[in-house]
């Protein structure tokens, strides 16, 4: 996969069955779907740009169930077509789903695979990964979903290869994408596949977005996480591992702090947070070194010994392949975008920010932070069970090269 989107997919479309068509997209919405998100293929498949030389699509909004589908606010919505107008279609789109946690209607799945199995293309957009993974398109396949949800997408369907770093998964014949704004990122790369970059180009401007963002979630991820895997007995390894991350530790000893072997360790690890657990150990070593890179004035040399790398060439490495910087230039941009009035004379904590637990200069080992430095310098009160908990939910799980071997610590 590249850095903002994929490489060339590996499932190749089925040939269009003839009832369908490609320039017509079914939009399917269902009720206590959030409204933001549900407009975004309207807004971009729904209305007539040619005069910007944008090709035109024909929109189809479809109901998946009964309607009328209740929304934000209270608003309630009447879709002009049913499932049955699925049919025609050569795109349909999933802009959301009302519950990662609750299955989606028979009827609207059974719609989706039948027109997968004609050759249309699948989207899910944000929560809508929920929906296609429920119709079983997104089996043995690579897809993402907003960072927050991942680890319960991964969870609830093990078959699916949830990557949390990507902006949008372009797997051939079925996509999915991140989070609301990663939505039209998703929207764009479609037009930009069916009509090239000048057409994109054209639609981005009318929108006022970039035409192609770089970069991933990364950037986006804090330590939420469903609140069930706060009472795991494995937070308590966690809320360790969180209290000593300027130590060099590796997995082995988390597993052996669980009384767990490895193997056992892996497992379960991975089955609460979908992620493996070196992968989590790296992401938030490099977590911390962002909080101590926006908050004090260490060198990068200094960071990356109080976040447990085993030198600056690891940390540099690690920070680039999941912020797509360099900690230097991570810092550098980070200060230039806040206004000199919010930062001391150092160009370090902000003025007037809390002096409890708040790096000023020179803060404590990193282990003594064992929750969120959020952006204007403030720390919420939290338990270390807690903060533990949350820390679960940095839920990076592609792979780690550069690191010498799974017993290595990052």
């Amino acid at each position: 996969m590249s850095h903002d989107s994929t490489a060339a997919p590996e499932n190749a479309a089925r040939k269009l069955s003839g009832r369908r068509r490609k320039e017509i997209v079914a939009v399917l919405l269902f009720s206590g779907g959030p409204i933001f998100e549900s407009s975004i293929p309207l807004s971009v498949f729904g209305v007539d740009r040619q005069d910007a030389g944008v090709p035109r699509y024909r929109l189809l909004v479809c109901g998946g169930e009964e309607g009328p589908l209740r929304t934000t606010g209270g608003l309630e919505l009447t879709a002009p077509h049913g499932l049955e107008a699925i049919s025609r279609a050569g795109t349909v789109v999933v802009p959301a789903w009302r519950s990662i946690t609750s299955p989606p209607p028979d009827d609207a799945l059974d719609a989706l695979r039948r027109a997968h199995e004609e050759g249309a293309r699948i989207v899910g957009l944000c929560t809508g990964a929920f929906v296609l993974a429920a119709a079983g398109l997104l089996d043995g396949r690579p897809a993402t979903t907003h960072w927050m949800y991942a680890p319960t997408l991964a969870k609830r369907y093990p078959s699916v290869h949830v990557d949390p770093r990507e902006l949008f998964v372009d797997d051939g014949d079925v996509l999915t994408s991140a989070g609301t704004a990663a939505g039209i990122d998703l929207c764009l790369h479609i037009v930009r596949t069916d009509h090239g970059n000048e057409a994109a180009g054209a639609l981005a401007r009318r929108l006022v977005v970039p035409p192609r963002r770089s970069g991933g979630q990364e950037r986006y991820l804090d330590r939420s996480l469903p609140e069930e895997i706060g009472a795991d007995p494995l937070a308590e390894v966690v809320a360790w591992a969180l209290e000593h991350l300027h130590e060099q530790f590796d997995v082995e000893t988390l597993a052996a702090r669980a009384y767990m072997s490895r193997r056992t360790f892996d497992r379960r690890f991975r089955s609460l947070t979908g992620s493996a657990p070196l992968q989590w150990l790296i992401t938030q070593r490099v977590l911390q070194a962002q909080r101590l890179l926006e908050t004090s004035d260490y060198s990068v040399d200094e960071v990356a010994g109080r976040c447990g790398f085993r030198s600056p060439v690891a940390l540099r490495g690690h920070f680039r392949r999941q912020l797509g910087s360099s900690p230097a230039a991570y810092r550098a941009a980070y200060r230039a975008r806040r206004p000199q009035a919010e930062r001391g004379q150092d160009g370090g904590s902000p003025q007037g920010a809390p002096t409890g637990g708040v790096p000023t200069g020179r803060p404590e080992p990193a282990g003594h932070h064992v929750t969120q430095l959020h952006p204007d310098g403030a720390v919420p009160h939290q338990s270390r069970r807690t903060a533990a908990a949350g820390a679960l939910g940095s839920p990076l799980t592609a792979s780690a090269p550069g690191v010498p071997g799974q017993r290595s610590a990052p």
